[in-house]
């Protein structure tokens, strides 16, 4: 496929945007914002401003392309205004290339369209400060995946010192069925659970709020193009069936995931919730900052053999900040995408391949993604070794697991040759159990 001219590393906006902004011209994610007086609408971000897609259809400004792309042309503008992305989604990859690199001409500096029509501008362009933020689709379906290798070797050796790898492990991308009602949306709080687990040195378990909760650093593709059951999607065609991606934090509560372990995978530990980061990257946006991935040994079977590059490069960090404290987050790790074992592709073949439907803006996350290094761990349990050696930070606080109060932010981007592609940011804040 050719590069799409609205990753044209030379363009310019005419809103003024820094090198250091995640959402430049060449970025342009999706998502769908809520103001009170106009309920949901779905949104382009550009800098620090919201592009109200809904606002630009009732102006025109996507008449040009209805044409050319007819399913677009036939939903237009109702299509923008949902709760959800999904209806847009459903419409197809055409129809989400030529919105965007619409979007993309809208905003060059030398396009006067939009930029001298100051009604149309007071009416389209939002600060992303004075919206509301949803959920960017309605998933019916969330599965996460095991695939950094790092990660999984890591939390093999806690528990099972002498076999920490799965047998399976380097053979098939492995996952999870979560639950799709709990995933919320970036700046959610979030409510420790409690459940049944069984304190250190005692025979029987307790039920109360957990006392490790644990946060994971994951990324996670959005499905735009679903599938009929009973069909299957071969890899090279895996990536027309995502649409972009998003950052993922998949909250867990260690103590409870542990007594409750059971060969089906984690249940009440896992599924209490899960924060999602608000734009949605599309991978066509991506495209530039694809990289090979790591070997893999033992080369897998035919259906999940991968050519060229199906890694992306994206720089990830966990920021840290303790319960009322008024410093600027810390960096507690920096790790990178690209250290991914089963790339997203791959991710997607598997769990087609026995026939499952895919269902457009299900969710699927990549699980924690850890690198070589001690400062590139996913969680507190690899960063903390199960909370026995808790990082000492700044202000004497000593973090084993998340306590009441503590506030966790991922971010991500990719960069390269002075272009930076921020996927934003996700942050959830810890409340106390319920009575």
């Amino acid at each position: 496929m050719p590069a799409s001219p609205a990753n044209d590393p030379s363009l310019r906006s005419w809103i003024d945007i820094q090198p250091t902004d995640d959402f430049p011209i060449q970025n342009l994610p999706f998502g769908v914002m809520e103001v009170p007086e106009w309920g949901p609408r779905l949104a382009v971000a550009i800098g620090g401003y919201a592009l109200d897609l809904y606002e630009c259809a009732q102006l025109g400004y996507f008449d040009s392309i209805a044409e050319d792309v007819p399913e677009l042309g036939a939903a237009l503008p109702k299509v923008f205004r949902r709760r959800s992305l999904n209806a847009f989604l459903r419409l197809g990859p055409a129809a989400w290339r030529a919105v965007r690199e619409r979007v993309s001409e809208l905003l060059r500096h030398d396009n006067p369209a939009l930029r001298d029509n100051e009604l149309a501008i007071r009416t389209c362009l939002l600060r992303q400060r004075d919206v509301t933020m949803l959920r960017p689709v309605k998933p019916t379906n969330y599965v996460d995946f095991y695939s950094s290798l790092e990660h999984a070797t890591n939390v093999g050796v806690l528990f099972r010192p002498d076999n920490p790898l799965l047998p399976n492990w380097r053979h098939l991308p492995i996952a999870y069925h979560g639950r799709a009602n709990s995933i919320v949306v970036s700046g959610t709080p979030v409510r420790r659970p409690s459940g049944q687990y069984r304190p250190a040195g005692q025979e029987a378990p307790v039920f109360g709020p957990t006392q490790q909760l644990d946060f994971e650093l994951e990324s996670a593709f959005i499905v735009g193009q679903g599938t009929q059951q009973g069909s299957t999607v071969p890899l090279a065609e895996a990536e027309n069936h995502i649409f972009g991606l998003v950052l993922f934090n998949d909250w867990s509560a260690r103590d409870i995931q542990s007594w409750e372990y059971q060969p089906l995978g984690p249940f009440l530990g896992k599924n209490f919730a899960s924060s999602v980061s608000p734009w949605v990257v599309t991978l066509d946006a991506l495209e530039p900052f694809r990289v090979a991935g790591p070997a893999q040994e033992p080369e897998p079977l035919p259906n999940l053999q991968a050519t060229g590059e199906q890694h992306f490069d994206i720089e990830l960090e966990v920021l840290f900040q303790p319960a009322g404290a008024t410093a600027a987050p810390l960096v507690i790790s920096r790790t990178n995408m690209r250290h991914l074992y089963w790339s997203m592709a791959q991710q997607l073949t598997h769990q087609a391949s026995n026939g499952c439907p895919l269902d457009t803006g299900d969710i699927y996350a990549s699980g924690t993604i850890s690198g070589p290094t001690p400062g590139s761990l996913g969680s507190l349990l690899e960063l903390t070794q199960r909370g026995t050696q808790p990082l000492a930070l700044p202000g004497g606080v000593e973090l084993g697991f998340l306590r009441d109060g503590d506030t966790v932010i991922l971010r991500g981007f990719a960069e390269k040759n002075g272009l930076r592609i921020g996927l934003g940011e996700v942050s959830g804040t810890v409340l106390p159990a319920a009575d």
